[in-house]
């Protein structure tokens, strides 16, 4: 057994400690909202953070995690930054498919974190290993822009 610090508290899993992050979420702890893409690391549709460090789960084993704090999709509802962020993306009607956005938001969350006033390059900056199929990027980049503007 591994313990694990997911969204602030700790759960046991019965998985290899190279299990990838991204499938002890959905597989061990049936949290679905951390999305499979190309389980190489390009896409960003499996984005968590790592003691608040956005990371790709895919390829992150279990391993790495042990005594640090994940945090998922699942939390930011309850994250002030995370919250203001999902706002955002509902006031600027940022999701088509839908299926990038969790990695998305937790990657803009993370840069949020630690830029208050992001510039154009800041966030396409942070956000260039997430890859939206649709081309929802300029809504992405508004609805960073207005949860600083909220946040601020």
């Amino acid at each position: 057994m591994i313990t694990l610090n997911i969204n602030g508290r700790d759960v046991q899993v019965d998985a290899d400690p190279s299990t990838p992050i991204l499938w002890t979420l959905r597989d061990n702890l049936d949290m679905t909202g951390t999305k499979f893409g190309c389980g190489a690391a390009l896409c960003g549709a499996c984005t968590v953070h790592l003691d608040g460090q956005a990371i790709r789960s895919c390829v992150t084993p279990i391993s790495a995690a042990v005594g640090h704090k994940v945090t998922t999709i699942e939390a930011m509802e309850t994250d002030k930054v995370g919250k203001a962020v999902q706002d955002a993306w509902v006031r600027h009607d940022v999701p088509q498919c839908g299926y990038c956005q969790s990695g998305q938001v937790m990657s803009a969350t993370a840069l949020l974190r630690v830029n208050k006033k992001p510039t154009d390059t800041d966030i396409d900056n942070a956000m260039s290993g997430n890859i939206c199929r649709c081309g929802t990027y300029q809504r992405i980049r508004a609805a960073i822009k207005d949860a600083a503007k909220t946040l601020a």
